[in-house]
């Protein structure tokens, strides 16, 4: 495995491990949300939650940025969908996803901890309607969002180990 997505809903941590593990990797850390057009940051900072339509330039954005790093590459995407992660799988082969899970309320108060940042509190509801768990789908590995940064990626390298090792 040369490639992984760190996913969930905001404030789960998706940028926090995605460094830790692109460091950890000697891998390119790509941030998702860097990547999205001005008409979504404006969205989201007018507190609309953004639908298909609106992902679906960005997606195809991430699925390029994923193949343009061959060499090992981190991606943080909420990746909420299924139909988003296949989009996502479709162009880059052997994709793993780990998937960072917390609550509701965990989620609205990490977000709201965030002054500043163009994800406001009240969209977080929007994200757990979205969200569609990845559980039985291939190269997936769920974890507490509520554990520490460094078990949280322990585990993940453990499990690319793992993984890579089975192929």
């Amino acid at each position: 495995m040369k490639a992984l997505v760190v996913m969930g809903v905001s404030g789960c941590g998706k940028s926090s491990l995605g460094a830790e593990l692109a460091q950890r990797l000697a891998w390119t850390l790509v941030e998702g949300d860097d990547f999205h057009p001005p008409s979504n940051m404006a969205k989201m900072q007018a507190g609309q939650a953004l639908n298909d339509a609106d992902r679906a330039s960005w997606l195809a954005t991430l699925g390029g940025q994923l193949a343009a790093h061959p060499n090992g590459v981190v991606l943080t995407c909420s990746s909420l969908k299924r139909a988003y992660r296949e989009q996502l799988r479709s162009a880059c082969a052997g994709l793993g996803f780990v998937h960072l899970q917390l609550t509701p309320d965990e989620a609205r108060q990490r977000v709201a901890a965030r002054p500043g940042h163009p994800f406001p509190p009240s969209l977080v509801d929007s994200q757990f309607a979205a969200l569609e768990d990845p559980a039985g789908e291939p190269r997936v590995l769920s974890l507490s969002a509520t554990r520490p940064l460094i078990d949280l990626a322990a585990d993940t390298q453990a499990w690319i180990q793992q993984e890579t090792s089975l192929v």
